[in-house]
């Protein structure tokens, strides 16, 4: 009965998830280590406040159920995840859903909780010979779905009003309890007209690294029209972003718009700016000054450009942006081959050709098979 009370957060467990897998699904490296990191680094009190209530939630209500999850759970988590309580100093990753790793704590909570509440209108559909339940997706769900009540304000004076008392002399106070109509009362103010919560469309965060850029450029260049940067302003972006981190937080942003036009199109000539604040709501995610006068027409090209700019600080950083590439993409060019590209380079425009190149290595010769339409060899 304690595991059947905590039911009722899940519209607000669900909400957190949904601001997050919003927030966070074309993010690669996160920049919070801690949940108290990610608290300490919002930039408004309502908002701190309001991801604050959330987070608690969540904490407190793993915190009880945790030992269940391990044992009795539809998704199995490694026994490590469930071994102890979890605080503001907890893993953050623990409050992104995701099918593996820390985040899988997540989606197993909300898993279980839906299985709490299905499990109980369904007895409850046995039980009386009705079926008056519905379904609702995970993203429809709100209060007043849910099995919700309070042991001391809702079912204690429904008891007592359905009890009788006796007193005779000598002996102690009689109770007679009216079981039929307890039940009768329990089913019809708690548990009758509840629907089923189906599992589809629960909130699941999708590592950027495992999108298909290939599919996303091609759908994003399908619905918005897509123009080269000004060569000023490639220019101005590669002076304003001088640092890693800065790079990979411009590109981030970037990601984050490409996913949903890559889904829904978007009007062209409308500020990045404005269509991540007005569009998606993301406050939060507003770009990076260098990006603030660009607009989504150039989102392709900005990608191109900023994935460019993270490979080259990755090399001044003594890190190879192409280490998962096969070894015979990585031969060094014979002297001929060196002349006839610096000639090549002398009489064209390089930069928009290098970009290309860029973006075909990334996308394309680190899959499996790149050797098949990609030969390793010059020429």
């Amino acid at each position: 009965e304690a595991e059947l009370r905590l039911v009722k957060f899940l519209p607000d467990i669900l909400s957190l998830q949904k601001n997050l897998v919003k927030r966070f699904q074309n993010v690669g490296d996160l920049p919070f280590r801690t949940i108290a990191d990610f608290l300490h680094g919002q930039k408004t009190v309502s908002m701190k406040d309001w991801y604050r209530k959330g987070i608690n939630i969540v904490l407190t209500t793993w915190n009880q159920l945790r030992v269940s999850l391990a044992t009795n759970g539809e998704i199995k988590i490694p026994a490590e995840l469930c071994d102890e309580d979890r605080d503001l100093d907890s893993d953050f990753r623990m409050l992104l859903p995701r099918r593996q790793g820390p985040g899988l704590c997540s989606t197993a909570l909300v898993s279980y909780l839906i299985a709490l509440q299905n499990d109980l209108v369904r007895c409850v559909e046995k039980h009386t010979g009705e079926q008056t339940s519905y379904e609702v997706s995970p993203a429809d769900v709100t209060d007043l779905h849910m099995i919700r009540y309070e042991l001391a304000k809702d079912l204690m004076p429904l008891v007592l009003a359905n009890t009788q008392y006796s007193i005779e002399p000598g002996r102690k106070t009689l109770h007679q309890y009216d079981l039929a109509k307890i039940q009768q009362q329990v089913l019809t103010h708690f548990l009758q007209g509840r629907p089923i919560i189906t599992f589809q469309g629960l909130p699941t965060l999708v590592n950027r690294h495992d999108r298909d850029y290939v599919i996303i450029l091609k759908d994003v260049k399908d619905k918005v029209k897509q123009e080269a940067l000004q060569s000023l302003t490639s220019t101005c972006l590669a002076a304003e972003l001088r640092s890693y981190s800065e790079v990979c937080d411009a590109l981030s942003t970037v990601e984050v718009a490409l996913g949903f036009l890559a889904m829904t199109g978007g009007v062209p000539h409308m500020l990045l700016a404005g269509y991540l604040e007005e569009v998606l709501r993301m406050q939060d995610q507003t770009p990076p000054h260098a990006l603030s006068m660009c607009r989504l027409t150039h989102c392709v090209a900005l990608w191109q450009l900023l994935t460019s700019l993270k490979s080259q600080n990755m090399m001044r950083l003594k890190r190879d942006p192409f280490a998962g590439f096969p070894a015979e993409y990585k031969q060094a060019l014979g002297d001929e081959d060196r002349r006839l590209l610096s000639s090549f380079f002398s009489k064209t425009v390089a930069d928009g050709f290098l970009l290309e190149i860029h973006e075909l290595l990334q996308l394309e010769l680190k899959k499996p098979a790149a050797h098949r339409d990609f030969s390793p060899q010059w020429g």
